[in-house]
């Protein structure tokens, strides 16, 4: 089975050579000068993954975010929030995950992430939900979440099952 970890670092390094390459490939009339700095930064980063440098290669993708910030390059990708990346490099992984995943583990994975989402939205709809359930609400599925990504169906499973506890106890689940 592929380490999903990997896949998931490797998801955001993609999606982020992606994202510079569009906006490098556009004519939006920005400093020529500062656009080439960052068209070798990008490629800098491009040729560090390719050798299996990856720390250098997301080093070199920071410094493209860093780079347009000073440089108050309006049209440029601007960093995402954590979350945002996390969403981004998900849909970039999941594609490849899907090929190197067996079968009976998607399928897993998928009735789980239904089950998941169900549940929880259903719990967060609930009124009168003290900050505390709503704060374990909110940790527990994110820890689904990660162990979803990370392509781990018995520790996803357990963590949905800590959240049905919940759902029994407001009286929401069966």
């Amino acid at each position: 089975m592929p380490d999903a970890y990997q896949v998931m670092l490797d998801a955001e390094l993609s999606k982020a050579f992606d994202v510079w390459s569009g906006y490098l490939d556009a004519d939006t009339g920005e400093d020529p000068q500062v656009r080439a700095r960052l068209r070798s930064t990008l490629e800098r980063a491009r040729a560090a993954a390719a050798e299996g440098d990856l720390v250098s290669a997301r080093a070199a993708v920071t410094d493209l975010y860093d780079e347009a910030r000073e440089a108050r390059l309006p049209w440029a990708p601007a960093l995402p929030r954590p979350w945002e990346a996390d969403e981004q490099a998900r849909d970039y992984a999941k594609d490849e995950l899907r090929e190197a995943l067996p079968l009976p583990v998607r399928d897993a994975l998928g009735i789980i992430a239904i089950s998941l989402s169900v549940t929880a939205r259903r719990l967060q709809s609930l009124p009168g939900l003290d900050c505390g359930t709503r704060q374990d609400i909110l940790y527990i599925t994110a820890r689904a979440r990660m162990a979803l990504d990370l392509a781990h169906p018995r520790a996803a499973r357990r963590e949905l099952e800590r959240l049905k506890v919940i759902a029994r106890r407001w009286s929401t689940e069966p």
